[in-house]
């Protein structure tokens, strides 16, 4: 399978792909914007467009020691100043990737928000966002540089995370040579014995996947209504999603991948075969007319930790099919 909002693939032996702006099991949900004082309302305007988006933004005020002194208390820190004075005042404290905040620096006049450190760790995410302020993310990460998802990037469309960081050194090459695409999906009981260039993920909290087919050209809101009506019935919100599911000729769909960003879940897609493996009790056009199965049951029950259909699919709005799965 892959994964939208950039893509990969997870899939029970094969085929599906996440879509998501950073990587790593770990996304930035804290964060301290850095600011010398003239710089302050621009710190400001940045607070409120990303004030949905995370759980916490605070704004410090420079000074000569704030990195230090705020070390190890945020999972990104947003500097709003040259990258110069960042890359010097955090070079001491740099310590482990998967332990030191991810650093991204962005100028007065939001042309370019640069992640520093921490691509993987939530400055390429923060640095997605900043884009919808104008500013171009300036992604020096081999993966995202290259137009494909790390692995990290893949962990956090499944809502898994990475067990094993330091085997990402490997397979993050692999997936830029395209020796690794879709993400392997081992169902236990049972044991693995892997090596250091083998990366193992493991899910985050239980939930449900949101099976879900559009139309083109579908709308953000109509894909929300519908996810939001379909939980409803099983007394279910939108914090209970693990992920949403789909097939891989749904990529690039942005009216399904935003919706999936406003609700901070990735999205997987999963091939053909995959999906013809997972079939839902419902019959379905696509596959007499397209050889497809059915979209949303079948990607429900594939993405599911049990394989298993909650809710049967139900069209919305004439636009949205959406199964739920677990």
């Amino acid at each position: 399978m892959s994964t939208d909002s950039n893509d990969t693939d997870t899939s029970d032996s094969g085929g599906g792909h996440c879509s998501t702006p950073d990587s790593d099991g770990e996304v930035a949900e804290e964060i301290a914007i850095i600011s010398f004082e003239r710089k302050l309302p621009v710190a400001e305007d940045i607070k409120d467009e990303l004030a949905d988006d995370y759980e916490a933004i605070d704004i410090i005020e420079y000074h000569g020691d704030v990195f230090a002194e705020h070390w190890g208390e945020y999972d990104c820190f947003v500097g709003l100043m040259a990258s110069g004075i960042a890359m010097r005042k955090t070079a001491p404290l740099l310590d482990d990737k998967w332990d030191d905040p991810a650093i991204v620096v962005v100028d007065e006049e939001l042309t370019w928000a640069i992640p520093i450190t921490g691509g993987h760790h939530g400055a390429n995410q923060v640095a997605h966002d900043l884009s919808r302020m104008g500013a171009v993310p300036a992604m020096t990460t081999a993966s995202e540089a290259a137009g494909k998802q790390g692995i990290e990037s893949k962990a956090k469309a499944l809502d898994a995370h990475v067990v094993n960081g330091d085997s990402t050194v490997a397979t993050n090459l692999a997936v830029l040579n395209d020796e690794i695409d879709a993400v392997e999906r081992l169902d236990g009981p049972r044991a693995v014995l892997v090596g250091d260039d083998v990366t193992v993920m493991k899910r985050n909290d239980e939930g449900v996947v949101l099976g879900t087919g559009t139309v083109d050209g579908v709308k953000k809101e109509q894909v929300l209504n519908a996810w939001e009506a379909a939980l409803k019935d099983l007394d279910l919100d939108f914090s209970d999603v693990e992920f949403v599911a789909t097939a891989t000729r749904k990529e690039g769909e942005e009216g399904l991948v935003e919706a999936a960003q406003e609700i901070g879940a990735g999205v997987v897609h999963f091939e053909k075969d995959t999906l013809l493996d997972h079939e839902g009790p419902t019959p379905s056009r696509a596959k007499e007319l397209i050889g497809w199965p059915g979209i949303a049951e079948a990607s429900a029950i594939a993405g599911g930790r049990e394989h298993e259909l909650v809710r049967e699919k139900e069209r919305f709005d004439e636009a949205v099919t959406v199964a739920v799965g677990k």
